[in-house]
């Protein structure tokens, strides 16, 4: 737990509601099956938060100071380019051997930070619900927890019995840049998320609801599909988590060998980014998780943002770090100074 976070205010702000008055914080997911509303961060190694909030209001979030954030030229990667591409030789290696078809490899930028104030993260969170509009964009900030995300993607939703996850995969600053390899990639994780869905849906339930469709997001576009199942009556939220973690479209194909990948090829952890950020009320049972794609993270000293590309056969592996570049250089932006 970070010291001076913990003089921070407490304060969530997900689904264009802000959350205030902290109850309690709880690390087992099976509290999201009791009662009241919860903020949820699940780390991609699996570490959950899930913070109860009294207050939940519809309303903008509000910075009382501007954003101070790092130096644009401070930024470091925990792989740089030549790195990056030889870990995609890597991969499509493993791809030719046969142990996998698809591994998402990401790599995380981060940057000194100056001395926050009480606010936290919230000028930073500020800054980008002005200048960089998400679906899922949102704030989480307790004590050793601090995430602003700029989410396209959504992870897990959940109303009445159903649950619907969307997978982005497949990027570029056009829909005119979008290949055959993309859309071949995304469907490969529609098959996953099928798979992982199957294991906590009705039988005969799971459907694909929308396939390959361009959504345009600040300065790139992405390809998207849509997969719902309706819920078996033993499926709370520890077991949706449990079938369905770490998101498909973070990892690959098939996810134990992709996992296995990530863990050889990529020095450090990923944290908050490529995990699971969002809501849940455990009242109705209804919540809300984005994938934290287009998420940064902090602790005392250091801010952090995450990127990467998802990788198969047909990788250039110079487009591929193109691709990471696309995907940080406006958010990188927005949060140096």
């Amino acid at each position: 737990m970070d010291h001076a976070s913990d003089t921070i205010q407490p304060v969530a702000h997900l689904g264009g509601l802000l959350a205030t008055g902290l109850v309690e914080i709880a690390d087992d997911p099976a509290v999201l099956d009791g009662s009241g509303r919860w903020a949820v961060v699940v780390n991609f190694e699996g570490d959950v938060t899930c913070a109860r909030f009294d207050t939940w209001e519809r309303t903008s979030l509000r910075a009382e100071a501007s954003w101070r954030g790092p130096g644009s030229g401070d930024w470091v990667t925990s792989l740089d380019r030549e790195q990056y591409i030889a870990a995609v030789e890597d991969v499509r290696e493993r791809i030719a051997a046969g142990t996998v078809y698809q591994v998402n490899v990401c790599r995380v930028m981060s940057a000194p930070l100056p001395a926050l104030g009480p606010d936290g993260l919230v000028p930073l969170a500020t800054r980008l619900a002005e200048h960089h509009d998400a679906p899922f964009g949102g704030l989480v900030q307790l004590p050793g927890v601090q995430v602003v995300t700029a989410s396209p993607e959504l992870f897990l939703r959940r109303r009445a019995g159903k649950v619907w996850s969307s997978p982005i995969k497949g990027t570029g600053r056009t829909e005119a840049d979008l290949t055959a390899k993309d859309e071949a990639e995304n469907v490969m994780i529609v098959d996953l998320v099928r798979n992982d869905l199957s294991r906590v849906s009705r039988t005969g339930t799971i459907a694909v609801e929308e396939l390959l469709s361009v959504e345009k997001h600040p300065g790139l576009v992405h390809l998207v599909s849509t997969v719902s199942g309706e819920l078996t009556d033993d499926a709370g939220w520890p077991e949706l988590l449990d079938a369905t973690f770490p998101p498909g479209s973070v990892t690959g194909a098939p996810k134990s060998s992709a996992l296995q990948a990530i863990a050889d090829l990529e020095p450090v952890p990923r944290g908050p980014y490529c995990g699971g950020i969002g809501w849940v009320d455990a009242d109705t049972g209804e919540g809300e998780l984005a994938v934290g794609i287009r998420t940064f993270w902090a602790d005392d000293e250091t801010l952090y943002f995450g990127t990467g590309a998802g990788i198969t056969w047909g990788s250039n592996a110079e487009k591929e770090w193109a691709e990471t570049e696309l995907k940080a250089e406006r958010l990188v932006s927005l949060a140096s100074c």
